[in-house]
């Protein structure tokens, strides 16, 4: 089963199934010198951790191991392997999708790719979405990483079902990160909860949009042929569980367009030349402008619902129905802004190697300072919305 890297550069692997033992990440490219602790890869852990309002009712720690690649609080330009243990396993509940294949998930394409004596059946298995939990960890380490040049990735739920946010201020965007339902303001907040809810009493679920942004990105970044930072972004996002589609700036938008209004005219501002509105996102050509860059993808609605839906039973070929037992998200995509987060910052990372803005040897005590710096500063920042659980 090849396909579990990702990266040039900065390159990870993850590892483990749903109802394994353990679930992790192998990290290479990682420059000596960069300041890092388990709490730093905790903190980031603790955004897509089960277990909470709203989300999977699957009770994990998400605790992370780190097994190497540190030495004394600091990267030692070594691969950093961590792993973080399955605790709350209940593969009893999954008997039924043994001989039901679920519909809207990778069952069916995994039986027939892999055969059915060497599927697991247990909670998806290597399909399963707590695949990202090796993600997050590396994203945690990628963050921290490019904030040595003061790059920040954050990102929030931009819509839930019918329900839409629009967050312009990069400070909430950040702050989002401490609602439940990853909500950029109290009252979208409170419409979210309302509509998870009401999915949850049904049975159902619901899809949505997230939103990343990611300020003081440095110019030139991305190559002009086949390894755009667009392109790359894409294959980034798109490669996330349940992800159904991917847009950067304008997006989508664009086709209805007149050049005359997706152009975004250059000016001058205190003697540095910009463009006005950034509507490319900060992306032209498969290359950094300089502008924040903005990106979108869409989480399709949580396949494994309580209501009844029609499969086949794979002893008869016989026609039948299932209905979901088991803890499931009833808005996958809540948690799909960490995922998105952190594979934004995966690309990043990996293109300002390659670039040359970040050494491949060893950061410089000023830029090990300024990731630690900006680090605290981006933990300590924010605090819960006033009435957020």
């Amino acid at each position: 089963m090849p396909g579990s890297s990702f990266g040039r550069l900065f390159r990870i692997t993850t590892f483990g199934e749903s109802h394994g033992p353990a679930v992790g990440v192998i990290v290479d490219g990682v420059p000596a010198g960069l300041p890092l602790t388990k709490e730093d890869v905790e903190f980031e852990l603790s955004f897509r951790r089960p277990g909470r309002l709203f989300v999977s009712g699957r009770r994990e720690k998400d605790e992370p191991e780190i097994l190497s690649g540190i030495f004394n609080g600091r990267t030692t330009g070594s691969p950093i392997a961590i792993m973080v243990r399955n605790n709350d396993v209940i593969s009893s509940l999954y008997e039924e999708v043994k001989t039901k294949p679920r519909p809207g998930h990778a069952d069916l394409p995994f039986i027939f790719k892999y055969g059915y004596e060497n599927w697991d059946y247990r909670g998806g298995g290597r399909s399963s979405a707590r695949e990202t939990v090796g993600r997050v960890a590396a994203g945690a380490i990628a963050k921290k990483l490019i904030m040595s040049k003061g790059t920040l990735v954050a990102g929030y739920l931009k819509s839930l079902g019918p329900a839409s946010a629009n967050a312009t201020d990069f400070h909430s965007i950040i702050c989002s990160k401490y609602s439940p339902v990853r909500a950029p303001d109290k009252e979208t907040e409170e419409i979210y909860e309302k509509l998870v809810k009401e999915a949850t009493v049904e049975g159902d679920s619901y899809g949505g949009i997230a939103e990343i942004v990611a300020d003081n990105v440095p110019r030139g970044l991305g190559e002009p042929v086949f390894d755009k930072i667009k392109a790359d972004l894409g294959k980034a996002i798109m490669s996330i569980p349940a992800v159904t589609g991917f847009e950067y700036g304008l997006g989508f938008r664009a086709a209805s367009m007149k050049g005359s209004e997706a152009n975004d005219e250059i000016v001058s501002e205190s003697g540095e030349i910009k463009w006005k509105d950034n509507l490319s996102g900060g992306i032209l050509g498969g290359i950094t402008t300089g502008e924040r860059i903005v990106v979108r993808c869409s989480f399709k609605p949580t396949s494994s619902i309580r209501k009844p839906q029609g499969t086949v039973d794979l002893r008869t070929g016989e026609k039948t129905t299932i209905s979901i037992k088991g803890r499931h998200d009833p808005a996958v995509a809540i948690r799909g802004v960490t995922v998105a987060e952190s594979m934004v910052a995966l690309v990043l990372a990996d293109h300002m190697l390659r670039f040359g803005v970040i050494s491949l040897s060893k950061l410089e005590k000023e830029e090990a300072e300024a990731s630690q710096r900006n680090w605290e500063r981006y933990v300590k920042e924010c605090v819960p919305m006033e009435g957020s659980q």
